[in-house]
């Protein structure tokens, strides 16, 4: 068949030496155009900065292989996922690859045998190549050019090899005897390694424990990406004439943009509800009007260009002033959350801080005539039943992943101690669904989160996202001077 009519996304090239990532309606390649596109091309190595990574990742390799001595441990970066038909996601790689390896290019995998790392690594196409001008994912003339092994060396500072030679390594002879893998991001990979449940659930489980205490180089990330998602609620806040008009769309488009131009993309895709929308807690579609009257939720954070993300959530009004009870409301939750980073300091329990929150908000429903029984009675791990209107945790780890860590054991986190240098979110909400007939009226359509991005500190916690308001009085001032 003529590549017209291939239906195939791949193929191989005259001399059937490389699969090729082609479509079905790419033209046809005569063999006179194939040969002169295979000439005349200047193929220069270039020298590139040492990344600021290189020290940090190098201890946290040697921390991870401590925790496996005399084993070969396998961390792929993942590939292109699809999106529909022929085209893709833009590629963001494993966390746990980039994390130990600081490399942001696809189909990687590091491997540390003993100790001793190697980033096996596709570098980009040959020149005399058909992939160069002919492939879709990989051909620097559809996808952008590729680093050199070499250049990745120069980088990253460790050893590069090709891709290519990956099979090989993981079947030689006099390996070590037991290798572990991070399944389930490159199949090619988890088909060469027989898979260990158990030892690869504990690499899994390793791997995403080193990460809990954040490195000075991490904490710098953060504040980072804080700083920029600060700077998207204002553009968003600065655009309200627009906003009115287009609705939550329009919010979310605008943060967009900023996530794009100062990082690498969106940390988890926003959150944009208002009036009712609020309440449904992981609301994406952001395809509803924003009305005067109402209060908007926006959940937002940026990733920046190291994979680093904020998580912040602030709860607007559309007039830019709180009515009396929306501003009663709002100030339950914004107390809830200041006993949730009063709590927040070594060698507490994680708990603790979702317990401090919950305490206020339960105590405030029981004032509002809302709880079946006493706010100590709700309280009641056996009872809960003011979470009817919490609905949620009030905090989570945070760093690489907006959930981050989360292959931990729940010793080390959700039932463990929080410890200086972790990072995670104090985010208490309200939520009154509209057809919640337990509630009374003017309740109903209500949903207020406040959520802001702690650094644990040696004497308490540093709030990485203060740069934005969060009491009522801040919030009007902040709105009122950037609508003008």
């Amino acid at each position: 068949m003529s590549a017209e009519q291939t239906p195939s996304t791949s193929s191989t090239d005259d001399a059937g030496s490389e699969e090729l990532h082609v479509e079905s309606h790419d033209p046809a390649v005569p063999a006179a155009y194939a040969a002169f596109m295979r000439t005349g091309w200047a193929d220069v190595e270039r020298d590139v900065p040492r990344h600021p990574v290189v020290e940090w990742a190098a201890a946290r390799r040697e921390r991870l292989a401590d925790a496996f001595p005399g084993e070969r441990l396998v961390l792929p970066a993942g590939s292109f996922k699809q999106r529909s038909n022929d085209t893709d996601y833009r590629f963001r790689p494993d966390t746990a690859h980039t994390y130990f390896s600081g490399n942001h290019t696809t189909d990687a995998v590091l491997v540390v045998t003993d100790g001793e790392p190697v980033l096996y690594a596709r570098p980009r196409s040959g020149r005399d190549s058909d992939e160069f001008f002919r492939d879709r994912q990989y051909g620097a003339l559809w996808a952008g050019e590729r680093p050199s092994l070499r250049e990745l060396e120069q980088s990253l500072g460790l050893p590069v090899r090709h891709r290519g030679e990956l099979d090989a390594e993981l079947a030689r002879a006099g390996a070590p005897a037991k290798t572990r893998v991070l399944r389930g991001l490159d199949a090619a990979v988890d088909r060469a390694v027989d898979a260990d449940e158990g030892g690869d659930a504990e690499l899994a489980r390793v791997a995403s424990e080193l990460r809990l205490v954040k490195d000075a180089w991490e904490v710098e990330q953060l504040q980072e990406a804080c700083d920029i998602t600060a700077l998207g609620f204002e553009d968003s806040v600065r655009e309200w004439p627009r906003v009115l008009e287009h609705g939550e769309r329009w919010i979310e488009g605008t943060f967009f943009r900023r996530a794009r131009a100062m990082g690498n993309d969106l940390g988890y895709d926003s959150i944009v509800g208002a009036g009712s929308h609020a309440t449904t807690l992981h609301w994406i579609d952001n395809t509803g009007p924003v009305r005067p009257g109402q209060l908007v939720l926006l959940d937002m954070g940026v990733e920046g260009r190291n994979l680093y993300t904020a998580d912040v959530t602030r709860t607007l009004p559309v007039d830019g002033r709180f009515t009396p009870l929306q501003r009663d409301l709002y100030d339950l939750v914004l107390a809830a959350q200041q006993a949730g980073i009063d709590t927040v300091r070594p060698g507490v329990p994680f708990a603790s801080v979702h317990q401090a929150s919950m305490s206020v908000l339960a105590h405030g429903l029981e004032t509002l005539g809302l709880l079946p029984c006493s706010a100590e009675e709700a309280l009641d791990p056996d009872s809960r039943v003011y979470a009817r209107w919490t609905l949620h945790g009030t905090s989570h780890m945070l760093g690489m992943d907006v959930h981050d860590c989360a292959a931990s054991a729940p010793e080390a986190y959700a039932k463990g101690d929080l410890a200086e240098g972790m990072c995670l979110t104090v985010e208490p909400g309200l939520y009154f669904q509209a057809d919640d007939l337990l509630v009374p009226e003017e309740l109903r359509g209500i949903g207020i989160r406040i959520e802001d991005d702690l650094l644990v500190t040696a004497d308490g916690s540093r709030n990485l996202s203060a740069a934005l308001p969060r009491t009522a009085d801040d919030v009007e001032a902040w709105m009122g001077r950037l609508i003008g």
